[in-house]
């Protein structure tokens, strides 16, 4: 209060009045412009932070889809583990059925095998005997008939004797 009893009335009405005029002149020429200014910087805030939510937003979809992918990626990795797993049992299963075929057929060409040379040694053995069984008749029989004829002797004898067994 004292400061206003230093101050006399008519200096007290030209401080108020260049004031008001200074705010009016201030009114007329840089308020605007400065409420302007500030809802620009407003909006670009506004701008900026509405660019960050949908960035946000965004991201969040992305990562939502990276992980759908993944998990997609997961599950067909598995399928084709699984896949693959399943061809070696198959292919484990086929070799497998492949080495028992073979191996009856190298048991079957050893049963042919066997039966031929049982084949082969009866016809040496037919054959031997039939030498033999001339060869006694000769004894026996001091005449001598042809080979041919003794063949055929004892060749019927034998296909007689086959026929019994």
């Amino acid at each position: 209060m004292e400061l206003l009893k230093l101050l006399s009335a008519n200096e007290l009405v030209a401080h108020t009045v260049s004031f008001l005029i200074l705010l009016l002149l201030m009114r007329i020429f840089v308020w605007d412009r400065v409420f302007k200014m500030l809802d620009k910087r407003k909006e670009k805030i506004s701008s900026d932070l509405n660019k960050i939510e949908k960035d946000k937003e965004n991201a969040a979809s992305i990562k939502a889809e990276y992980e759908a992918r993944l998990r997609l990626v997961g599950v067909e990795t598995q399928k084709l583990i699984q896949a693959a797993a399943q061809e070696g049992r198959k292919i484990t299963e086929e070799i497998r059925q492949k080495a028992r075929e073979e191996a009856h057929e190298i048991v079957e060409n050893a049963r042919k095998a066997e039966q031929f040379e049982l084949e082969k040694a009866k016809k040496e053995l037919k054959e031997e005997l039939v030498d033999i069984t001339i060869k006694a008749a000769e004894n026996l029989i001091e005449e001598k008939l042809t080979e041919e004829q003794d063949r055929r002797i004892v060749e019927d004898f034998l296909q007689k004797i086959e026929g019994v067994e």
